[in-house]
């Protein structure tokens, strides 16, 4: 067992000023792995403190400096891969050759990305008698989910470094272990005492100290739309910049010329990745009524196909759910279904054959769902596909934008500018056109109460600085026909 006993503040392992410890549970087992400092108002000040003390000399070194200290931490990632999704798989109970691409493969990018994206940024450029300079925003509060848990701290806490801010980091005490390997391989590097701080402890303790902190510039924020609304209601009375990465619906319209083998295999399994625990999930699969029943009989194939089973063992293709609460929650939704009068196509409630210990689900298909429904409207977070038939290319695009999220979605058509067309239409941040990758450089966020603001790249890189403008003297610019970006390598 992971016993953790320490935080992480001002470049040095520290006990927790309460006594407290959280369990952390292997999903698969349903057995403790681990255990946690459960940490206080008290410590979050701590770090908040180291951090405000680091700000003034980090942010003023030269930007190749802070590239090279990303480029260690990216290297140090790369050395602990196998351990790291190992450890993910037993937090979190996502497969582990999974883990290992994803869960850790992202991460890697992430860190690695940023060298990249600093020279993408213009820190200076003129404007007239302007001098518009790109400046960090300061001490930044990182609150993290636990589906991707190191992808998700990775996303905030490097672009973060790399503009200049210090950051104090509160990972999800659902899958922290992840969060302690980081942390060890920061402080490897030499990263300065103060830059990076870690504070381990439950969202209604250690969020909302942090959301509430006078000495917190900036709170960057990855869960459920409900705590992203608490979050911003506490960082409101601070006027802190606030970016939420919150729930999604997400819709993938098939269109009637699509390849409805192709669509619906790729759907299936963007529904059901991490056992369906992805805030991008394509949770509602819209098909013309005339080829439903082809839809269903090739998502029931599909579906089944996904073995639920032991992350470790290769035949595993669904591993179970992260924790009881989330498996409870999921058992309700597809409860919910059946008795609001969805199609069960397969699946249903319970736990698959074979599997009565660990959080598993069966992954599930509803067919003949109404967008009003309790299932097309509310992010269930596990594995079940809700298929809503529709008329025309009117209503398709009309179901699609019927909900309160606009985070992902996907387009299929054999006329790849009729797709881009339709996608267009669609209210989203992000949004597939006949099952395009998943791009870690792209701006990743969404519109709506799926959030605001934009990570990953140089995108998520722009949303740790600060603009400002400098007048100077109109005498004293240099006589141009057209204001000059200045190189992203001038340093802020």
């Amino acid at each position: 067992m992971q016993v953790r006993d320490k935080l992480y503040i001002n470049g040095q392992w520290v006990p927790s000023t309460g006594a407290g410890t959280i369990d952390v549970v292997n999903p698969a087992t349903e057995e403790v792995i681990g255990r946690i400092p459960d940490g206080t108002p008290e410590d979050v000040d701590r770090a908040v403190r180291a951090a405000r003390a680091a700000f003034e000399s980090w942010s003023q070194l030269p930007i190749e400096e802070r590239a090279a200290y990303l480029q260690k931490i990216t290297a140090g990632l790369q050395q602990r891969a196998e351990e790291l999704a190992r450890t993910i798989a037993q937090e979190v109970g996502t497969p582990y050759k999974l883990a290992l691409r994803i869960q850790v493969g992202l991460p890697i990018t992430d860190f690695g990305s940023m060298q990249q994206a600093l020279k993408e940024v213009p820190f200076e450029e003129r404007i007239g008698n302007s001098l518009v300079v790109r400046e960090p925003v300061g001490v930044v509060g990182c609150i993290t989910p636990w589906n991707y848990p190191l992808h998700q701290i990775a996303a905030k806490v490097a672009p973060a470094l790399a503009a200049g801010c210090t950051v104090v980091l509160k990972p999800s005490e659902v899958a922290p272990l992840n969060a302690f390997i980081l942390a060890e391989i920061i402080d490897s590097v030499g990263l300065p005492p103060g830059v990076f701080n870690l504070v381990t402890g439950v969202g209604p303790v250690v969020g909302e100290a942090l959301a509430s902190h006078p000495g917190i510039d900036m709170i960057s924020f990855t869960g459920s739309t409900r705590a992203g609304r608490r979050v911003s209601e506490l960082a409101a009375q601070t006027v802190k910049r606030v970016a939420l990465e919150l729930g999604g619906k997400s819709p993938n319209i098939v269109l009637d010329d699509a390849d409805l083998q192709k669509a619906i295999t790729d759907g299936v399994a963007k529904c059901y990745l991490n056992s369906g625990q992805t805030c991008t999930a394509l949770t509602r699969l819209l098909v013309p009524v005339s080829r439903l029943a082809e839809a269903e009989e090739i998502a029931k194939r599909v579906a089944e196909s996904f073995t639920p089973g032991d992350p470790f063992a290769d035949t595993t293709r669904l591993g179970p759910l992260v924790s009881r609460t989330q498996w409870e929650r999921v058992q309700n939704y597809i409860k919910k279904g059946i008795e609001e009068g969805a199609k069960l196509v397969t699946g249903g409630p319970g736990r698959p054959e074979g599997l009565e210990k660990g959080y598993y689900v069966r992954p599930t298909v509803f067919s003949n769902v109404r967008n009003e429904m309790t299932i097309a409207q509310e992010e269930i977070f596990g594995p079940v596909l809700a298929i809503i038939p529709y008329q025309d290319e009117e209503e398709a695009v009309r179901i699609a934008n019927d909900t309160i999220y606009g985070l992902a979605g996907g387009v299929w058509s054999a006329d790849p500018e009729r797709a881009l067309r339709i996608a267009r239409r669609i209210r989203t941040g992000q949004i597939e056109i006949n099952g395009g990758p998943f791009n870690p450089l792209a701006p990743f966020g969404g519109f709506k109460q799926s959030g605001h603001g934009r990570e990953l790249g140089k995108y998520g890189l722009e949303e740790f600085l600060e603009v400002k403008a400098m007048q100077l003297p109109v005498q004293a610019q240099p006589r141009q026909e057209a204001p000059q970006a200045q190189p992203a390598a001038t340093g802020n």
